[in-house]
């Protein structure tokens, strides 16, 4: 009988190794994350530098056709002519390069020349802003709201739509900055484009639209509270860029007894905390001690260096404007603004903006008087 031989041993040799090398390879190698980062960052900064570029060649172009229009019209300077010329050019245009050279998109081509006619500011602007953000612009025909409206897009970056419901919504007649004289609201925005300076005359409005909420007949302040925080996005926008939400029902104590701030938020280029506090009534005086010793807890527990002292927004449903007055609100860091959960015909809202800037001016007027 013959014996089994056992079987050699097989050494791991060159071939092994190879195979191990082959089944190594095949598995998938992941990048690190700060790999994956750079490469999106860069990536990112060369779609925005792209987006730019295009962005101002188009401007260019928008701006040199208008600025050769309307030169051609003026030496002519007969408004039916220059209707004329815009009316059979948009023709020839329009054939040939299609409906973006139509008679309106010319007619806004040489209005942005006639508003802008400065070259190189509208070259500094368009890093900033883009030609959406001019349509929607030289389509405000006062110029001092034209240059508020140009600031805030600059200053809040936003995108044309945004800036589009902006106007829509009479931003500039919302805020406290309308109800003043022409000098004071010029000078605030001087300060603005120069040194990004926003006040809060130009961060806080009255009223606010919060028609999105989809709140109908009668509703309570929780009611009110959860709607907001459901549509938080939307709330955000309406407050305007910079608010950032902190925290809700913020339990306070004093004294040992509980008090509960509706809503927190933080105010990045105010550097301040914003308090909200919501009511269903029109406003009462006591609410301003209330906001006053939210306003103070927050400064004493909450407020970081280098912060400026918090800021309380009294949300009512509606202002009572005498009494806003005899506290002298407008000169604390407390404002009161009404809401209102439903927009009105556009008509009635110029009505009554209108209506409640000239009783501001009004009171102003006496003021300074007595």
């Amino acid at each position: 009988m013959t014996k089994a031989h056992p079987k050699p041993k097989r050494k791991l040799g060159a071939a092994t190794t190879q195979s191990l090398d082959v089944s190594l390879s095949r598995q998938p190698l992941i990048p690190s994350p700060d790999l994956v980062a750079d490469v999106r960052a860069l990536i990112d900064n060369a779609q925005k530098l792209a987006s730019r570029a295009v962005n101002s060649v188009i401007e260019a172009i928008y701006w040199s056709i208008g600025q050769r229009i309307h030169s051609d019209i003026l030496q002519d300077k007969r408004a039916e002519y220059g209707k004329q010329i815009l009316a059979t050019l948009s023709q020839e245009l329009a054939t040939n390069y299609g409906r973006g050279y139509a008679y309106s998109n010319l007619t806004r081509m040489v209005k942005f020349v006639v508003l802008f006619p400065d070259r190189t500011m509208v070259s500094a602007l368009s890093t900033q802003l883009g030609l959406n953000h001019f349509v929607e612009i030289i389509a405000v025909d006062d110029p001092l709201k034209r240059e508020f409206y140009e600031e805030i897009c600059r200053v809040e970056s936003g995108i044309a739509r945004t800036l589009r419901q902006k106007i829509g919504g009479m931003l500039l007649d919302r805020t406290a900055l309308s109800k003043k004289p022409v000098e004071m609201t010029q000078q605030e925005l001087a300060a603005l484009r120069s040194h990004d300076q926003l006040s809060p005359d130009l961060v806080f409005r009255d009223p606010y639209i919060l028609d999105f909420l989809g709140l109908k007949d009668t509703y309570s302040e929780e009611d009110l509270e959860k709607a907001i925080l459901r549509e938080m996005e939307s709330f955000l926008l309406e407050l305007g860029a910079g608010f950032t939400f902190v925290a809700r029902q913020m339990r306070i104590v004093v004294d040992g007894e509980d008090f509960y701030l509706d809503l927190l938020f933080y105010h990045r280029k105010l550097r301040r905390l914003v308090a909200i506090d919501l009511k269903l009534e029109k406003f009462k005086a006591a609410y301003k001690g209330q906001m006053e010793l939210y306003l103070r807890w927050l400064e004493k527990h909450l407020m970081e260096a280098g912060e400026e002292l918090p800021f309380g927004l009294i949300l009512c449903e509606s202002a009572g404007q005498e009494q806003i007055e005899l506290l002298q609100l407008d000169e604390s860091s407390i404002r009161v603004a009404s809401y209102w959960t439903e927009l009105p015909a556009k008509e009635l809202l110029q009505q009554k903006l209108r209506a409640a800037t000239e009783q501001a001016r009004a009171r102003l007027e006496r003021k300074e008087t007595s």
